[in-house]
């Protein structure tokens, strides 16, 4: 019987240059922790002995990055039977993949961004119940970071609602890639939330980025998470409650207290939620 349980609180991602510290971690110092399968697949020695290690202490959410949902070449079915593998072995319930593509003839090592028309939402949207139907769960999508797009029929929150809908699927919100693009394709953050559909997001993501003008930021995950990313994320419970929430962080590392001291962050903005109302809106 399955007993896997959805994450809650607030969470940090595992990363092989962290492992260390987080074996040495205090049992309440996260909620849970977020690994990519992609990179622990068939992972032994001391990796795979750690991997486990924290696995029977902290709860698991996963994160995919090599999918490639909304590519052209079919879906890896393979690496789809390895995932679910994963996600039974370790008690995952909560699986995400990123509304993009990344791979053709081969990986191409980027996250890219898909044409916002209707012949891209059909397209995608099957591919992401073929991987529900593969993974044997409900997947959450997550809106990607992006500095051009190849064809804009619809608008992106448009496109985003569309999908969501055809696939029959759950959202990952990440917080600050709805900031950089916000100021990079110069709409309203707090538009895009209104208009997002509550019951389809479950789960948070939170992050850094680098400020290469004002009206350029690079989405990093390499920096510490920014003023207005946290007024953004404020918002973003006040509509849909204090969800899960992680704190990514994938390179420039500092010592595990600072990025401990931003989960606790994390933490005090969904406590205060909790005495919020919640705003929801269809």
């Amino acid at each position: 019987m399955n007993t896997a349980s959805f994450p809650h609180g607030a969470g940090l991602g595992l990363r092989r240059a962290l492992l260390p510290e987080l074996l040495a971690m205090d049992a309440g110092a996260v909620d849970f922790l977020e690994c990519t399968p992609d990179n622990w697949i068939n992972v032994g020695g001391r990796y795979g002995d750690g991997l486990a290690r924290l696995a029977e202490r902290f709860p698991l959410a996963c994160h995919g990055l090599s999918l490639s949902l909304g590519g052209p070449a079919p879906l890896d079915r393979e690496l789809l039977r390895r995932t679910r593998e994963f996600l039974d072995r370790h008690n995952v319930a909560f699986f995400s993949e990123h509304l993009s593509y990344c791979s053709d003839d081969g990986q191409l090592y980027d996250l890219l961004p898909l044409p916002f028309t209707d012949e891209s939402v059909r397209h995608v949207a099957s591919r992401i119940r073929q991987a529900q139907d593969a993974l044997g769960r409900r997947i959450a999508v997550e809106n990607i970071s992006y500095y051009a797009a190849p064809y804009q029929a619809l608008s992106e929150i448009d496109f985003l609602r569309a999908v969501l809908e055809e696939a029959d699927c759950d959202l990952l919100l990440d917080v600050n890639n709805l900031f950089v693009n916000s100021i990079n394709h110069r709409y309203n953050a707090a538009e895009y939330l209104s208009a997002l559909p509550a019951e389809r997001v479950v789960y948070m993501h939170v992050a850094g980025h680098y400020d290469e003008a004002p009206d350029l930021k690079i989405d990093t995950h390499g920096a510490t998470v920014k003023d207005d990313v946290w007024s953004l994320l404020e918002l973003a419970y006040q509509r849909f409650g204090a969800l899960p929430t992680l704190l990514e962080r994938d390179f420039n590392f500092p010592p595990l207290a600072e990025l401990l001291t931003e989960v606790e962050q994390v933490r005090l903005r969904q406590q205060t939620a909790m005495g919020w109302p919640e705003v929801r809106h269809a």
